[in-house]
């Protein structure tokens, strides 16, 4: 049966592009009700399979997006079963390079994933071993179709950093290891080398629907372009995004132009835009519109739309006083304004600021909880198999978690399978039932962990010393979550490796967020608080399109608040010449009348 809405569903835009029978290009502003598009014809392509070999991809920018967008599609009563749906980089490993590695030299006799950590603990050693001074900072990179780029290397140091890189590259090689971004080099070399398997990938899908398209890397582009191009219309893509929030430049990330995507798929491609803006107020829409690179319509008409937001901006304050500002500015939002807890965030542009202004925060308001990506006291590693199980070691079988664990739970014997183990005779249910009946009674999260992880191998019956990878992912993932636990202490936070720390981080938001700039996007809120707006930071120092970009990062961090908005730019804070910060030039420039917001009585 062909899915069908409720009228009020979805508003005249957005029905026009989920209903466009044909490839959709669509710019969506913030707060537009993108994801429901996107959910909603992901829907509606699923509901018109008429075989049980086609398939509907969709691929986004996290793992936590893909999981939104599956459990939507679920609410909706539509079988997620011809559904995939993930990042970029499990796309590659699922489809490409696990199926056809043996068709390349550097895979086909086996080949393992390593992890950031790994990558760090790989390059640190190297650096030291070079006879200049090169730091693993200088040699974080990314492939294009050409080769590589440097992200963001000293200019004196660029030359050093890719013979380290090089280094590195035959290492990983030796070892059949694959790093993140080698997976993404990996695939295209396969397709590239083997246009068969885009040929066959064409005739299994029926859509490729990609989010956050301006986060997406060239070599992205082209994988997916070719899969298009060879499937000669058998194959159809939605792409969706807003390139008023590319600030992933530096990563390689950009947002390709309809005409130029469409050339390279050899598609016609239709060209729609979300113009409402559901979220913020109209006097929070109309200061972030001030910072589009790309013209763009954005018109609020959501349930706040009217509330009389305030917007401050302070360029005065000492960075020694910052935290009693941020403070005064969370009890003002929360006891004067009635704004939950969990509806603020306060938001940096490094972690470095973030950590150490956390550890503060948490000291000065006892009363509340903090929540934050940065704040896990474990590997977040999300294709680490442990990882996986970590998510139904530490949640509990409540009704509102079920579906989310029976998804977990069919990823943790995918994984298990892909490394060959046979788990014919566990079903999703079996390994939650397995789950929800280990005690372990151990405050520790890590000892809990470990605990937790032999239970379960005993009573699958599965021997780990049969299976390195799963032994290497193991060791990995306590030693980075050791290194985590680590830094957080360092940062003066409290009881993090208690198990009940543990459980937060997959429970629902309950606290008040601490995330960086990049971190909270796709995010939104009441209340956002911002710090360290200043030249050098927002952009960064490095950042060869230093205007654009600011004003991307300004767009990002000013379009999350429904309600209220606080911006600072605090003085006193010194670069590593001893040169002082000033503020971001373009939020400096920026005329508007900002509100001044009293101290709490």
């Amino acid at each position: 049966m062909v899915f069908v809405w409720q009228n009020g569903d979805l508003n005249e835009e957005q029905t026009d592009a989920v209903l466009h029978n044909g490839n959709v290009f669509l710019a969506a502003c913030p707060g537009s009700g993108k994801t429901r598009a996107l959910t909603y014809k992901i829907a509606l392509e699923l509901s018109k399979l008429e075989s049980e070999r086609h398939w509907v991809v969709a691929i986004t920018y996290t793992h936590r997006a893909a999981e939104e967008i599956a459990e939507r599609i679920e609410r909706l009563g539509v079988s997620t079963d011809r559904l995939w749906i993930g990042t970029i980089h499990s796309f590659c490993l699922d489809w490409i390079i696990r199926p056809y590695a043996i068709y390349h030299d550097g895979l086909a006799n086996g080949f393992r994933v390593i992890d950031q950590h790994e990558t760090d603990d790989i390059l640190a050693e190297l650096c030291e071993q070079s006879p200049n001074f090169v730091r693993p900072l200088d040699c974080r990179y990314y492939f294009t179709t050409e080769g590589f780029e440097l992200e963001g290397a000293n200019p004196n140091r660029r030359a050093a950093a890719a013979a380290v890189l090089q280094r590195y590259w035959d290492r990983l090689r030796d070892h059949r290891q694959l790093d993140f971004e080698m997976i993404l080099s990996s695939a295209h070399e396969l397709i590239v080398g083997n246009p068969s398997i885009s040929v066959l990938l064409g005739s299994l899908f029926r859509y490729i629907l990609v989010d956050e398209y301006q986060d997406t890397k060239e070599i992205q582009y082209a994988i997916i372009a070719a899969i298009l191009r060879a499937s000669v219309g058998n194959t159809r893509t939605f792409i969706v995004g807003d390139p008023n929030q590319a600030i992933y430049g530096s990563l390689g990330g950009y947002a390709m132009t309809q005409l130029e995507f469409a050339a390279r798929a050899g598609i016609e491609l239709a060209d729609k835009s979300l113009s409402n803006n559901y979220r913020s107020s109209e006097k929070i829409v109309g200061y972030f519109s001030n910072y589009c690179v790309f013209p763009a319509v954005v018109e609020a008409v959501g349930k706040d739309s009217e509330y009389e937001s305030l917007i401050s901006f302070d360029r005065e304050i000492n960075h020694q006083e910052l935290d009693d500002e941020i403070v005064r500015l969370i009890r003002y939002n929360i006891e004067t304004l009635g704004i939950s807890p969990h509806e603020i965030c306060v938001v940096g542009p490094q972690w470095v600021q973030l950590a150490a202004i956390t550890r503060r925060l948490v000291a000065a308001l006892p009363e509340y909880s903090f929540d934050g990506p940065g704040m896990a006291p474990f590997s977040r590693d999300q294709d680490n198999i442990w990882f996986k199980v970590s998510r139904l070691a530490l949640t509990r079988p409540e009704p509102q978690m079920f579906t989310r664990r029976m998804r977990w739970a069919g990823e943790v014997l995918e994984h298990f399978r892909s490394v060959g183990v046979d788990i014919s005779k566990t079903s999703r249910r079996d390994l939650l039932r397995h789950c929800n009946q280990i005690e372990i009674l151990v405050d520790d999260g890590l000892e809990y962990l470990d605990l937790f992880f032999d239970e379960l191998l005993l009573v699958l019956g599965i021997d780990i010393a049969l299976f390195p990878s799963l032994g290497d992912h193991r060791t990995a993932f306590f030693e980075r979550s050791r290194a985590q636990i680590e830094r957080l202490e360092n940062a003066g936070l409290q009881a993090v490796s208690n198990i009940a720390m543990f459980r937060r981080v997959f429970a629902t938001r309950a606290g008040i967020t601490v995330s960086t700039i990049h971190g909270v996007k796709g995010a939104e809120f009441d209340c956002v608080i911002a710090f360290a707006l200043l030249e050098g930071m927002v952009p960064h120092f490095a950042d060869p399109n230093a205007l654009d970009s600011a004003k991307k990062l300004l767009y990002v961090i000013s379009s999350r608040p429904r309600k209220n908005l606080h911006l600072i730019a605090e003085v006193g804070r010194v670069d590593g010449r001893g040169e002082p910060y000033e503020t971001t030039n373009i939020l400096s420039e920026h005329i508007f009348g900002y509100d001044l917001v009293a101290a709490v009585e």
